[in-house]
């Protein structure tokens, strides 16, 4: 998967705000004269080699960027780049090991880069290099994955989007699979018509080709492409022969792989419970698309299956108390039942998860499956909030019986809570994006264990060892089981696998062993036994997540050796890249899913290998959150040779202000401002209820709040800043760590604390109040989770989102309130947002945002 490669000459903080902006000229001082990508896919397991070439055309050196994107599910194993005959080849260490050999270079007076990443469906690398006048650069990056078989098929996919029409651009995808491929599909944006003739796709048997050669001018011509070039994705989606019901086994230097999907089985009926969120903030979008997923999938259940509904805010709600058969007229009154689902009130998912599981355990059926499904877009706020206690209560209830599956609606939820309290009853956890095809999601999810074929399958395998996982709950029609391991003393002769399952109250049994009377065809670098080791490092990291104490550093020490021997970009590991002398050093580390980046810069989008960037030799001068708001001019010094320039970081004076987002209705791109620092703002103001919230801002546009203050009825008001939280009922106050953790209720007002994070629920108002350090510096940030019921409400977190409409013309404007104002597209990080991910914006003048003075914002006192 590629993205481009871009230079960075000059005003650095600049560049770094629109990085891919700057190859827009058709007169570039650089070029990329070869472009190649080549995947060869060998038992699902996928290895994709990147290739760059890049030639400096002018007399002076430049900074080149490569940029690619890949596979959120792949690993990186290599990445190198050559220069003048010179190869710089990365090292994968431990991240912490990482971290001190980055200090050590910049020290030295040498650089270093270090690879991570995070993303939706793809994530994005970036490096760069210097290279000298009229010289050439080669970049390559090798990423493994297994593909993994949904609703009957295997995808590979590569994002195209070399920044430029490249001479030399070719992808080429191999694919030998022993069983046969039963059919083989090109699909994606770059599948079109104007394309199709620099598609060819062979099929033969077991073995497949794919390629990609779309001429210079084809690539500026077609309807994804433009002056950058490609721009979207290929996809080659297949599916093998089922030749037994045992599926393939195969074996290779004392390693074997088994893929087991049969699908000659009866399916077997289904007991599904939906467990809806109803909460206040689940309002607008995300219930209408809740709302239209769960009546598509209630149109999909089968007559044989029995199913029921609870929704659920800081009270439980079942539709009905039992499971009901999906007949005709059960249906219609669940879907009449599910069009009046309202969102109101607090989260209370400890006893409504509980209450799914009791309906199941009330009505077990012979020769049946169940499972669980829960959606949510927040944390616990109401009942039982701790959430170890949640995990113990929910599993000791389920016990082993059936799979909880967890969907996470948007990027506010506590991920993290949900995935652990899924992977700890046999389900998987799943982030549910925030976009415009939320609903299809949600179904897209349902149709993957629509379908159970299997119960209680265990995977047995004599004479094997250091096995992944062998015990599944459920199979599903369209999905498959992957289990490696190693041949104890790699003997073939007697090694034996059994699969022994439930088909609907019958018990089934498959055998077989690996044939010795022809030799297995095996790449030479084994990819079964690397695809043993990625697959038993994603478990492990699984399993990691579910542990605790010494326990969970057994395990996750287990996982770095194998990290470490495979060479993979993991969590726990990062790549370091050392480069010519006199480089800007660059750090960058591998965030969970969902978690932004330490060194992320509000000019990349949050779904990115980030690199914090220091500059050799100035180990002090950090460029880190915010810098992207001012300009850092690049000062250049002749090197001690000629074919080398060093820079030095000078900051501006000018003292950058602090980003705000405006919502958008029914636009992709936000609104953002800027407000200038230290200001006290109205952030809201609700006469109907006597509730008003007022932050005083920081020094710094790193930071944000330094101080808020709620106030509520007479003389009553909560009071926080970066050290202390002081609610003051009118009497005696009383006052909270930020370390904390608090559930604290009164008649007016519920005070939840914990994870340095305070929830407060006044009436129908709901505010979540976050504690961020960046830079060394604390600071405050408000979100309005439930916005006050009534008219004339206002502040800065109460305004509605904006209408607007783009207008054509020669500069970017939009149109709002039937007024047309001039904008420019930058981007802000979302502070409202705990991972606080950074959002591509349409930045526009202050008054412009604000329709009116910003000092009908402000105040003089909180």
């Amino acid at each position: 998967m590629m993205e481009g490669v871009t230079v960075r000459v000059g005003l650095l903080g600049l560049l770094l705000a629109c990085v891919t902006t700057a190859t827009t000229n058709k007169n570039r001082d650089w070029d990329i004269y070869s472009f190649h990508v080549n995947s060869t896919v060998t038992s699902r397991y996928a290895t994709t080699i990147i290739t760059s070439r890049v030639a400096n055309r002018i007399d002076q050196s430049q900074e080149i960027d490569f940029h690619v994107k890949i596979p959120k599910t792949a690993f990186i194993s290599k990445f190198k780049m050559t220069i003048e005959g010179q190869t710089y080849d990365g090292v994968v260490k431990q991240k912490e090991e990482a971290q001190q050999q980055y200090t050590q270079a910049v020290s030295r007076g040498q650089s270093a880069g270090i690879v991570s990443s995070v993303g939706r469906t793809l994530e994005e690398f970036k490096t760069s290099v210097t290279v000298a006048a009229l010289s050439k650069v080669t970049f390559e990056l090798t990423y493994e994955e297994l593909l993994k078989r949904r609703l009957g098929k295997y995808e590979l996919l590569i994002h195209a989007r070399p920044m430029q029409p490249v001479a030399d651009f070719k992808i080429d995808v191999y694919i030998n699979e022993r069983p046969g491929i039963n059919f083989l599909e090109i699909k994606g944006g770059l599948s079109t018509k104007e394309l199709a003739n620099a598609i060819t796709k062979t099929h033969a048997s077991s073995e497949a080709w794919v390629h990609f050669y779309p001429s210079k001018e084809l690539q500026s011509q077609c309807d994804s492409c433009g002056e950058q070039g490609l721009n979207g994705d290929l996809v080659i989606v297949y599916d093998v022969h089922r030749n037994t019901s045992m599926g393939e086994l195969k074996e290779s230097k004392g390693y074997f792989v088994h893929h087991f999907a049969p699908s000659d089985l009866p399916r077997i009926p289904k007991n599904v419970v939906f467990i809806i969120d109803r909460s206040g903030s689940m309002h607008g979008r995300k219930m209408e698309q809740t709302r239209e997923a769960l009546l598509k999938i209630l149109g999909d259940l089968v007559e044989d299956d029995h199913f029921g509904l609870i929704t659920f805010d800081n009270t439980v709600s079942t539709w009905k108390k039992e499971l009901l058969p999906a007949n005709q007229e059960n249906l219609e009154a669940a879907k009449s039942f599910a069009r009046h689902i309202r969102d109101r009130g607090a989260t209370d998912i400890n006893a409504a998860v509980l209450d799914g599981i009791a309906m199941l355990n009330r009505n077990p059926r012979e020769g049946s499956a169940s499972l669980l499904i829960l959606l949510t877009d927040g944390d616990p706020t109401t009942g039982e909030t701790n959430l170890e206690k949640i995990h113990k209560n929910v599993k000791e209830a389920i016990g082993k019986k059936f799979p909880l599956y967890c969907l996470g609606f948007g990027m506010d939820v506590n991920f993290d809570f949900l995935e652990k309290m899924a992977l700890e009853n046999s389900g998987v956890g799943r982030r549910i994006y925030e976009d415009s095809d939320a609903a299809l999601q949600l179904q897209g999810f349902y149709e993957e264990v629509a379908t159970p074929l299997l119960t209680d399958v265990q995977m047995v395998y004599v004479g094997g060892a250091n096995l992944t996982q062998t015990n599944f709950s459920q199979y599903y029609n369209g999905s498959e089981i992957v289990v490696s391991g190693q041949i104890t003393d790699n003997n073939i002769e007697t090694f034996t696998a059994e699969v022994i399952a439930i088909s609907r109250s019958n018990r089934v049994m498959y055998s077989e062993t690996i044939p010795t009377d022809k030799p297995i065809e095996a790449r030479p670098d084994s990819h079964i036994q690397r695809l043993w080791a990625y697959l038993t490092v994603k478990q492990l990291l699984d399993k990691e997540v579910q542990s605790s104490g010494k326990a969970k550093e057994k395990v996750k020490k287990e996982a770095l050796d194998l990290c470490l021997k495979y060479g993979f970009v993991t969590p726990l590991t990062s790549m370091v890249v050392t480069k010519p002398q006199g480089e800007t050093s660059q750090v960058a580390h591998k965030p969970k899913e969902g978690e932004k980046p330490s060194g992320s810069r509000q000019g990349f989008s949050g779904s990115s290998f980030q690199f914090m960037s220091g500059q050799a030799g100035y180990p002090g001068l950090l460029l880190d959150e915010g810098d992207s708001y001012s300009a850092y001019l690049m000062e250049e010094h002749q090197p001690t040779h000629s074919t080398k320039t060093t820079t030095r970081a000078t900051p501006t004076t000018v003292s950058p202000p602090l980003r705000f987002l405006l919502p958008a209705e029914g636009q992709a791109l936000p609104l953002c401002y800027d407000i200038p620092v230290a200001l006290s703002l109205r952030l809201l103001k609700d006469p109907n209820n006597e509730l008003s919230m007022n932050g005083q801002l920081g020094q710094s546009a790193s930071a944000g709040y330094q101080k808020i203050v709620i106030h509520y009825k007479n003389n009553q008001h909560i009071e926080l800043d970066t050290t202390v939280i002081t609610f003051n009922n009118g009497e005696d106050p009383t006052y909270f760590s930020w370390s904390l953790k608090i559930n604290h209720k009164t008649d007016s007002v519920s005070l939840i604390l914990r994870d340095k994070e305070v929830d407060i629920t006044i009436g129908s108002t709901r505010i979540i109040i976050m504690l961020y350090e960046r830079n060394g510096i604390k600071f405050l940030w408000p979100a309005l989770r439930q916005r006050p019921t009534g008219d004339n409400i206002m502040g800065i977190v109460a305004r509605p989102p904006v209408v607007y409409e783009e207008v054509q013309g020669t500069t970017m404007k939009l149109k709002i309130h039937d007024k047309e104002v001039e904008v420019s597209r930058d981007s802000a990080v979302d502070l409202s947002v705990r991972s606080a991910p950074t959002v591509a914006c349409w930045l526009m003048p202050l008054q412009s945002a604000l329709q009116g003075e910003l000092a009908d914002f402000t105040v003089a006192q909180l």
